[in-house]
């Protein structure tokens, strides 16, 4: 890997974590925005919703555009529309423009995030895409890990503060970016600065839509399904059931942060290497519907907190992973094929939470059961995936 392309994938890196700290700093004042605006729960929530059905919408047009113009333009742009919504929410006082914030904060996460890791594919070899990809991951786990903590801090200057913080944040990823990354990969990225790998024809969707995909797109779709299910309702399962305090919560987000940072930066690239990307996804949701399950039948906090660290854990590994298959899959599309994970993936983040949140309302261990079934279904799923990828040329294994 050359020293340019090492910075290329260290500004994407820097960007994704920007962006992601920008997000996570959020979180900390939403209670306070609703009580600000007497807002009911179902306008935050709708509000939320309006960020990833955008997303959702944007994501394959993005992919498929940078996998034709290019994806350094595009991400520049998405940090930029971040810088706007956030700024925007900051200096806004009614809820229809809260909700435009939203949506063009979606589009930015499409712009970004289907683009910088398309470019992680791009900039990578076979032998370093693990790693790359799980760098990039652990950029945005570790924003969102950080960026609450940070957010509650400048709350205590103004609620609006971190929006301001997440807006000036967006705008210095944008200068970095800009100024920062190489000419050579400004000039040259569109899924051709690696040489000596097989290519699938650009041909729009229908080169991708091949068997092999058709099942990892099923299996994204499930799996997302799953795990924005059993992440939405977390904190309120655990303070039903066993009595959760407020800090025994942050003590747990605070320990997977530190082992989910370790295991995406350190790690995963020799998990990669020794299971494959395929058998550590298959790992990944064996592991966590086995832990699932110990939450369902645990007698005391401390069963909990470990089986959550296994289940988060094996979250955060799961996602770079099945990101990573995804860049088996020719490199000329790696912008399409990424847009639509997005989307798939918003898919579940959007329905997932409400899913779960109905069923919790009935019996606190009802949406559990049924996510520990589809995430076994999804281990199930790879088996098939595993199969098809053998069998089909175009994929590079």
């Amino acid at each position: 890997m050359s020293k340019e392309t090492k910075r290329a994938i260290l500004i994407i890196v820097l960007a994704n974590f920007i962006i992601c700290l920008g997000w996570g700093l959020i979180i900390p004042v939403e209670p306070f925005i609703k009580q600000e605006y007497h807002l009911t729960a179902g306008q935050m929530g709708i509000m939320t919703s309006l960020f990833a059905f955008s997303q959702f919408i944007f994501s394959p047009i993005v992919g498929k555009l940078s996998d034709k113009i290019g994806r350094p333009s595009l991400l520049t742009a998405g940090l930029l529309l971040y810088m706007i919504s956030e700024v925007m929410f900051a200096a806004v006082n009614s809820l229809s423009l809260f909700n435009v914030s939203r949506i063009i904060g979606g589009i930015a996460a499409a712009l970004v995030g289907t683009t910088s890791m398309a470019m992680a594919a791009d900039l990578s070899s076979e032998r370093d895409r693990a790693r790359v990809i799980g760098w990039v991951s652990a950029a945005l786990s570790g924003g969102l890990i950080i960026g609450p903590g940070l957010g509650g801090v400048l709350a205590n200057i103004s609620y609006k503060t971190p929006f301001w913080f997440a807006g000036a944040s967006g705008l210095i990823a944008a200068i970095v970016f800009v100024v920062g990354l190489p000419k050579n990969v400004k000039n040259n990225s569109h899924g051709e600065i690696i040489e000596g790998v097989s290519h699938i024809p650009d041909n729009g969707i229908t080169s991708v839509l091949n068997k092999a995909m058709v099942i990892l797109f099923a299996m994204i779709l499930i799996s997302s399904f799953g795990l924005s299910g059993f992440e939405s309702i977390y904190t309120l399962y655990v303070n039903q059931v066993f009595k959760f305090t407020l800090n025994e919560i942050a003590l747990v987000l605070i320990l997977n942060g530190i082992f989910s940072l370790i295991l995406q930066v350190v790690l995963f690239d020799k998990m990669v290497n020794l299971f494959s990307e395929i058998g550590l996804t298959r790992i990944c949701f064996a592991i966590s519907t086995a832990s699932i399950i110990w939450i369902l039948l645990a007698h005391s906090q401390i069963e909990v907190i470990i089986a959550t660290l296994f289940i988060f854990c094996a979250f955060d590994i799961l996602r770079p992973s099945i990101t990573t298959i995804l860049t088996r899959f020719g490199k000329q599309n790696q912008g399409l094929i990424n847009g639509i994970n997005m989307s798939l993936t918003s898919v579940g983040t959007i329905i997932g939470p409400i899913f779960a949140g109905m069923l919790m309302d009935i019996s606190p261990n009802v949406p559990y059961i049924i996510v520990a079934i589809i995430l076994g279904f999804s281990a199930f799923i790879t088996f098939i995936v595993s199969y098809e990828m053998k069998a089909n040329k175009n994929v590079n294994l």
